[in-house]
């Protein structure tokens, strides 16, 4: 399952639970009557999702920073290969050439395995994180719509003066 699907399933039960219930009376289509704990009992379900979503998300970016040093460390060592290899070759004038020749383009392919590397991960990182944050936005979204409605049908509260005798 994707980061945020089960959070995504969730705000769409809430929604729906929402969509479903029954208008009141009075009071227009604006106002409904919904079971609290059907809605407190998503929100919990909520709550208990998204440290899971955060912890793939920072899990998602490690591996990538991992990778990343990885790729840094096997440019580091196919550089000190072929300098050490041009080292060894060092006699011939034409040889060393050839092999510093051969350094600097295994060095720049190196570096530019290591920068596409890190742009890739940079992006699937970026990504996942932007796909977090509209999850964030829409379950903020859902909470203030369900709030508003619950405010909005819970009427006038206890009033001891309206209270006729």
């Amino acid at each position: 399952m994707q980061p945020g699907e089960e959070t995504e399933s969730l705000l769409d039960e809430l929604e729906q639970v929402v969509t479903e219930a029954k208008s009141p009376l009075t009071g227009g289509n604006q106002r409904k009557i919904v079971d609290a704990d059907e809605i407190y009992e998503i929100i919990d379900d909520i709550r208990r999702v998204f440290p899971q979503e955060f912890q793939e998300a920072r899990r998602i970016v490690k591996e990538q920073q991992e990778t990343i040093a990885r790729a840094q460390q096997q440019a580091d060592s196919i550089i000190a290969d072929a300098q050490q290899q041009a080292m060894i070759l060092a006699g011939d004038q034409e040889v060393v050439r050839i092999a510093q020749q051969q350094a600097d383009n295994i060095r720049d392919q190196a570096a530019q395995y290591e920068r596409d590397t890190r742009y890739n991960a940079e992006e699937y990182a970026d990504t996942v994180l932007a796909h977090l944050e509209d999850n964030l936005k829409s379950l903020t979204s859902t909470v203030t719509r369900t709030r508003q409605t619950l405010s909005e049908n819970s009427g006038p509260r206890n009033n001891t003066n309206d209270v006729p005798w």
